[in-house]
């Protein structure tokens, strides 16, 4: 990587770096073409936003002849709400590899504009689709790093293995005395905060740098409650069929068997703009035309969503996104 002051104009991933992603492009789209995968683009721009408060959508505005008054537009967290649509008007499985953009993320792992693979199976659940992305991976990665046999891990069972707790019964008082067993540095009284809040720091901060160590890791099974836009399966208790995949301590990818139901959909947005109202966070508009698509009908499938900026980061053996960007955003 280039530090010199005098040579800031310089790409920070080395020509080595940046042969080694375009040859993990190619193996990509041969895996999806072998599988009748079609490769599909939608727009970057949305005059709708991402409603979850974990996520801040960056804006622009357009003025032109169609608006001629001027049109705030959001540049897409993920490709998701058009991949939908194209899923619902009978697109079939598809994949795009495109350019997306997060607001306030920057550091080690994060930069506010990357590169995100999205794939979505028709006819697949969550499992099906977690075996399909350790197999895109490993082939992704040839050439990279050797890996051994994938591991499937419930959310139950890694905070048992990991923080000696059941995640799924524990409340506040007890979820904040393993957070401060475990050193995490908190404003005010840990006890004091929501179970998910708690639950999320344990993750990041104690299970994740656990998982993935030389094999895929496969998480599963997280709380009802942090379902996103995954279909909540009914049990005791109920879980969100959502999974996670990790690789060396890093969260690679977010995978849903996906949420078809359109009245269930309005509920969650209507739900994240209020936490959003509550949290002091910008209202956003929510995406009607994937609503409209959802009450037409989603089919059946299961969606995942993969950093590929990650994936070439582990595969060169490198400590940072920085190193495999060509000009990461504060050399853009």
């Amino acid at each position: 990587m280039i530090l010199e002051t005098e040579s800031d104009w310089r790409p920070s991933a080395s020509l080595e770096v940046l042969t080694l992603r375009a040859r993990m492009l190619e193996r990509i789209r041969a895996f999806f073409a072998a599988r009748g995968v079609l490769e599909v683009e939608t727009p970057v721009l949305s005059g709708a936003a991402a409603t979850d408060p974990h996520l801040q959508s960056l804006a622009t505005r357009y003025t032109g002849p169609l608006f001629p008054r001027g049109q705030v537009l959001y540049p897409h967290t993920s490709p998701e709400f058009p991949m939908k649509r194209l899923l619902a008007a009978g697109a079939g499985s598809i994949y795009q590899i495109c350019k997306v953009f997060r607001d306030g993320e920057a550091g080690r792992l994060h930069n506010p504009e990357f590169t995100m693979l999205e794939w979505y199976r028709v006819g697949f659940d969550h499992f099906a689709l977690m075996d399909e992305a350790a197999a895109l991976i490993a082939e992704a990665l040839v050439g990279g790093r050797a890996l051994g046999a994938p591991e499937k891990l419930t959310y139950r069972e890694a905070f048992e293995r990991h923080c000696g707790l059941d995640p799924h019964t524990a409340d506040s008082v007890a979820l904040a005395a393993v957070v401060q067993a475990k050193a995490i540095a908190v404003r005010g009284d840990p006890a004091r905060e929501a179970a998910d809040t708690l639950r999320d720091l344990l993750l990041t901060h104690v299970i994740e740098p656990q998982l993935g160590r030389g094999r895929v890791t496969l998480l599963y099974d997280y709380p009802a409650s942090q379902a996103a836009l995954a279909r909540i399966r009914p049990g005791d208790p109920p879980v969100a069929e959502r999974f996670e995949v990790y690789l060396e301590g890093i969260e690679l990818a977010n995978g849903f068997h996906e949420l078809n139901d359109a009245t269930e959909q309005r509920a969650r947005f209507e739900r994240d703009l209020a936490q959003r109202k509550e949290r002091g966070l910008p209202a956003v508009p929510m995406d009607e035309w994937l609503l409209e698509a959802l009450a037409h009908g989603l089919p059946d499938c299961a969606g995942v969503a993969l950093g590929l900026d990650r994936l070439v980061m582990i595969a060169a053996g490198v400590a940072s996104i920085q190193e495999v960007l060509p000009f990461p955003i504060e050399r853009a």
